[in-house]
């Protein structure tokens, strides 16, 4: 685990290097949204086809489900009791919320998941990226943010975004091919196969790009220890506990609660922008989780081990 962690942080600097020195005087929100634009229209559902094709469809494909969207839910739900009783604004209330609930089980997840447990972890990822994670953040999620914030425009084109987007297509895709018992000619798994390959060293260049350093303020650094204490040790407990009452298989139960280990996303700044939530407390309080998960990622794998 930490020479994997090693790697995949060689790969997070290797972004915020870029960000840091923009070279060829490329701005480096044009060069992010290029590279995550590529991932998530073409590589990613590439992915989604090739693993879920031929992946393992039963009870336990439920469970990771359930394990995911239970662990979200504590989240939200003890950190609007936590926060309640905190005197800040309405603003920061969402934001907090929003960043603790949803892990970053795609970008650095599925890399981390893939390298130290094997290819077949990756289906857990996307599992519980398209089956937990965006259903509840394009519902719950802009429920919250809506509640909390101070601007409310182009609510009603997102509500409808988790069933319109390339993965969730992939998704379907690869489910009705799985249910068919289809086998994937070889040229076309070869394919699949080749654009997937340049799925995790993008995510993670991407994940560094998109670190902002210069969000950090000292007055709002007392309010990241609920985020870090829920997101990166009670939610993993939670899921542990979710995952041992539902006996799932042992490999399975690993990868699920390393799943929801992971810092916290980032796809969720698009909603603090957009509904005035505070978008740079969010974008700290996703640096400093990213930055200490490097040190309890592997110690929930020595647990789990």
């Amino acid at each position: 685990m930490v020479q994997t962690l090693i790697q995949m942080t060689l790969l997070i600097a290797c972004g915020a290097a870029w960000r840091y020195f923009e070279p060829a005087d490329l701005e480096i929100s044009t060069v992010r949204r290029v590279l995550t634009s590529l991932v998530y229209y073409l590589l990613l559902p590439a992915m989604i086809i090739e693993v879920m094709w031929q992946a393992e469809m039963g009870w336990q494909f439920l469970k990771v489900i359930a394990v995911g969207s239970l662990s979200i839910i504590v989240g939200m739900g003890v950190m609007v009791l936590v926060l309640s009783r905190l005197n800040i604004t309405r603003a920061q209330k969402g934001a907090l919320i929003l960043v603790t609930a949803f892990p970053n089980v795609t970008y650095l997840g599925l890399p981390v998941l893939e390298q130290v447990l094997g290819d077949w972890a990756r289906s857990v990822a996307i599992q519980m990226d398209l089956f937990s994670g965006q259903p509840l953040l394009y519902t719950v999620g802009i429920m919250i943010a809506r509640y909390y914030g101070s601007a409310d425009e182009g609510g009603e084109k997102i509500n409808g975004a988790v069933f319109n987007t390339p993965p969730f297509w992939a998704a379907g895709v690869a489910l009705i091919l799985n249910t068919a018992q289809i086998s994937p000619p070889e040229f076309i798994h070869g394919t699949l196969e080749r654009l997937s390959d340049g799925v995790i060293p993008l995510m993670l260049i991407a994940l560094g790009m998109a670190l902002d350093w210069q969000s950090f303020r000292r007055r709002a650094m007392s309010l990241l220890w609920p985020v870090v204490g829920v997101k990166l040790a009670l939610m993993p407990l939670v899921a542990l506990g979710l995952a041992g009452w539902l006996v799932m298989a042992p490999e399975v139960k690993v990868a699920t609660v390393l799943e929801v280990a992971m810092p916290s996303g980032v796809l969720c700044l698009v909603l603090c922008d957009r509904y005035g939530l505070d978008a740079p407390l969010y974008a700290m309080a996703v640096t400093v989780t990213t930055v200490l998960s490097l040190l309890t990622l592997p110690l929930w794998y020595g647990v789990l081990s």
